[in-house]
């Protein structure tokens, strides 16, 4: 196995058309049966091109308009539990609170109705623990990928470890379709149509696919888009927001040019909008900068050399050579990001577009938050969609202040690199 580090090569490995499938690592991310395939670990290049033009619509940005009542709904509850937290001034834990919230908002997109974390605070129905699972049993069997069907079967049998986790979601999202089902059973007119207004949900939208073409989009997809949204859509999403505030308190004169233009885009309390968020360009600076330093995954996105072999910057890789970039090396290139690479500078990027040329282009090409090409992210939008909603609605009602401004936060890293103890207080703004 070979960690690279070489921008020019980017396009070559990741790049839209390249021909190097995704490595045996990703057999641990994968129920060992060949029937139960999802996007993310698929290795079969055509069939995830193929799978990806069917839903790409449903993670399209002209998509987000109708998710952005689900979005709302969750961050008015985050504020309503933030706001009883301020009046205490106790110490909270934002990782988990962001958590809560990406979770309810994945479950609010997906299926209409949040899993309940934001409300309880605490780990519903024990989903947080199952999806921790599955990530720390992927990661650590992904690299003796051969031994996964044995693993697998042990640990499903027993009721422990990465199975145990994988088949509890699996039969809380069957549960939900199921539901689902019966609701359009009963009233097929009030179940597509929405007679009370409310936008269609994720789960609709696949269902209607599935009712129109069922040979091209079958039940077997509906649940499996609906189960890669629950493990792959609160983790990136709970993180992402984390590094956002965290950069923001260590970095008090950022915070303070963010608030100010937070402030004049928005009245007091007032929800921004998705659109209103893109046409403010220090946020837009801000949230790429804290996703360059803390990207959400921490290891390699591996490649395997296909037939005939590979040579990128004087280097040979022969056939059935597993080679892979870092996100986090990528971004803290300083050839690419200049020799202040380890800063948070939001700035660096509003330079860059002003200067545009091979620079900004440059930058653009190796950051890569959500991967890149045709293996990007599918649902990168509605990620971008939560975090635009809720740090400037934070920001504009909260002070917030690090329990330890010493020391660096401390993280784990089972492929997602999540922050273990970022703790805050805080307390309402007396002036917006």
């Amino acid at each position: 196995m070979y960690s690279i580090d070489i921008p020019e090569a980017v396009n070559t490995v990741y790049g839209i058309g390249s021909k190097l499938p995704k490595s045996e690592w990703y057999d641990g991310w994968k129920h060992p049966s060949p029937d139960m395939w999802t996007m993310f670990p698929d290795k079969d290049i055509k069939r995830h091109a193929q799978t990806r033009r069917v839903f790409q619509g449903l993670y399209s940005m002209s998509s987000l308009v109708s998710y952005e009542k689900y979005v709302d709904e969750c961050a008015d509850v985050l504020v309503n539990r933030l706001s009883i937290s301020s009046k205490s001034r106790e110490p909270i834990n934002m990782g988990h609170w962001f958590q809560c919230y990406a979770f309810d908002v994945i479950g609010n997109i997906t299926f209409s109705k949040p899993f309940g974390f934001l409300d309880r605070g605490e780990d519903v129905s024990g989903l947080l623990q199952a999806l921790h699972k599955v990530m720390a049993y992927s990661t650590l069997i992904g690299i003796y990928a051969s031994l996964h069907p044995y693993v697998f079967a042990v640990t499903k049998f027993f009721g422990i470890g990465g199975a145990a986790g994988r088949m509890y979601l699996a039969g809380y999202v069957k549960e939900r379709i199921r539901q689902r089902k019966a609701e359009k059973e009963m009233s097929e007119e009030k179940a597509i149509s929405h007679a009370d207004g409310s936008p269609e949900d994720f789960l609709e939208k696949i269902m209607i696919k599935n009712k129109d073409a069922p040979s091209k989009v079958t039940d077997y997809h509906v649940f499996m888009m609906s189960m890669s949204n629950i493990i792959a859509g609160s983790d990136t999403t709970a993180i992402s927001l984390s590094a956002i505030l965290y950069y923001l308190l260590k970095y008090p004169d950022v915070m303070r040019k963010l608030r100010e233009e937070v402030d004049q885009s928005t009245s007091a309390g007032d929800h921004l909008s998705f659109k209103e968020s893109l046409e403010m360009p220090y946020w837009q600076a801000v949230m790429k900068e804290a996703l360059r330093l803390h990207p959400a995954t921490g290891l390699p996105l591996w490649r395997t050399v296909t037939e005939g072999g590979l040579e990128l910057n004087g280097q040979f890789f022969p056939e059935g050579t597993t080679i892979g970039l870092n996100t986090w090396t990528a971004h803290y290139n300083e050839d690419v990001f200049g020799r202040d690479a380890a800063a948070f500078r939001p700035e660096r990027w509003l330079e860059a577009e002003k200067e545009g040329g091979d620079r900004v282009a440059q930058m653009n090409a190796y950051y890569l938050p959500f991967g890149l090409g045709s293996r990007t992210c599918i649902g990168r939008h509605i990620s971008y969609l939560e975090m635009s909603k809720l740090i400037p609605l934070l920001i504009k009602n909260f002070d917030f202040e690090l329990q330890d401004k010493q020391r660096d936060w401390k993280t784990t890293n089972y492929w997602f690199v999540k922050p273990n103890n970022f703790d805050v207080t805080v307390k309402a703004r007396t002036t917006v």
